[in-house]
């Protein structure tokens, strides 16, 4: 597709034993973008076989390091290659390349904000605790943020060149994309902006990386120790749930968008 000739903008896929999805997954990135990066979390099947034969920035980690280091290589890499921003997807599938345009839309129309793609259609396809655990932690980072935020968990997200440049944030694993959330709301002053997107859970998707239980409790000390850290905890709590988060569909126009 077409973007503004000043920017630069990759796909960036962590990806660890995706070989039932990993291959259709970067050709439908390709297809909307031609600069995609894919780091291989130490996969132990075929996964960087499959993908040998593609057009890719393939970065391969010997053991697995988690998905904040994942994510943190992806942005090095694409910090070092002068892309602007990175649009981050998973590699099982439950991401559709074909959201990104309307994810880049959304970034031109609030140029100092991360873009989300919020599972909010059809989300009863969403497993029960998984549901629950996402509402938790929707809750708690929006406290954190100090501002309404829309899917919180989604892996599927925009980041500006000045937020990857948070890429040395001390957390780990899925804790750090509560961590550049909050961060760059707080210390960078970006805004938050959701595009609604299907919510894909079916039996050809591998088990999730995602423990609802354990990462849910890191995510939420984390997130406590944040909200302390910035002091305003009443007035960010107020500021967080009193209003709903900002939702755009660049088809349907503004959902919400508050004043």
């Amino acid at each position: 597709m077409n973007t503004s000739a000043a920017q630069r903008i990759a796909i960036l896929i962590p990806a660890l034993n995706e070989e039932l999805a990993i291959r259709r997954v970067v050709e439908s990135a390709l297809a909307v973008l031609p600069d995609v990066i894919v780091i291989d979390d130490g996969s132990t099947d075929r996964t960087p076989q499959i993908l040998a034969d593609l057009p890719v920035i393939l970065i391969r980690h010997a053991s697995p390091k988690g998905k904040g280091e994942s994510l943190r290589d992806g942005f090095r890499e694409a910090l070092r290659r002068g892309f602007d921003a990175v649009v981050a997807m998973d590699g099982d599938g439950q991401h559709d390349a074909a959201d990104i345009p309307r994810m880049l839309a959304a970034a031109r129309k609030y140029p100092d904000s991360l873009v989300i793609g919020a599972r909010i259609r059809t989300r009863e396809n969403q497993p029960n605790a998984r549901r629950r655990a996402n509402a938790v932690a929707d809750w708690g980072i929006s406290w954190g943020c100090g501002i309404p935020v829309a899917d919180t968990q989604s892996g599927q997200r925009y980041y500006p060149r000045k937020v990857m440049q948070l890429v040395d944030l001390p957390a780990q694993g899925f804790v750090f994309e509560a961590a550049i959330l909050i961060a760059a709301v707080r210390e960078l002053g970006f805004g938050v902006v959701s595009i609604p997107i299907e919510t894909r859970y079916s039996s050809e998707f591998r088990l999730s990386h995602f423990r609802p239980v354990r990462d849910i409790t890191l995510i939420t000390l984390y997130t406590i120790a944040r909200v302390f850290h910035y002091r305003d905890i009443f007035a960010s709590y107020r500021r967080s749930h009193s209003k709903p988060p900002l939702v755009f569909d660049p088809v349907v126009s503004v959902i919400h968008e508050p004043a």
